[in-house]
Parts: C-alpha cells; structure tokens; sequence
C-alpha cells in the first residue's frame, strides 16, 4: 500500500500545493508578501496531501483486492 501511496501523493501533493498557492495569489493581503509565502503554501499543501493519500491508497487497495 505505501507504494501506491507514494504515487498518489505525487498526484495530490502537487494539487494540493497549486490550490494553496492559488489562495495565496487571489487574497489581495498576501498576495503582497507573495514570494515568500508560495514556497511555505506549496510545502505546507504537499505535506497536508499525505494523509489524504494513505486514504485514497486503502481504498484504493481494498477496492482492487477482490
């Protein structure tokens, strides 16, 4: 299962990062701090996707188990 959560992590991780980094871009008050917050929103997006992908990846395992 963690092979398989890797990959979606891969997936997940980065639309997670370009939505955080998109919310940045579109509020006016960080947007103008914005070259330093994107690498922090990009991280922090990449690191929330990691739950979300062990989810996906169990049901994912279970799914394609039977």
């Amino acid at each position: 299962m963690f092979k398989i959560a890797v990959i979606v992590w891969v997936m997940l991780g980065t639309v997670f990062a370009g939505v955080a980094v998109m919310a940045i871009l579109a509020v006016p008050s960080l947007a103008a701090h914005a070259m330093s917050y994107i690498p922090y929103g990009a991280i922090a997006g990449a690191i929330v996707a990691i739950p979300f992908a062990f989810v996906v990846a169990g049901r994912m395992s279970k799914t394609f188990a039977r």
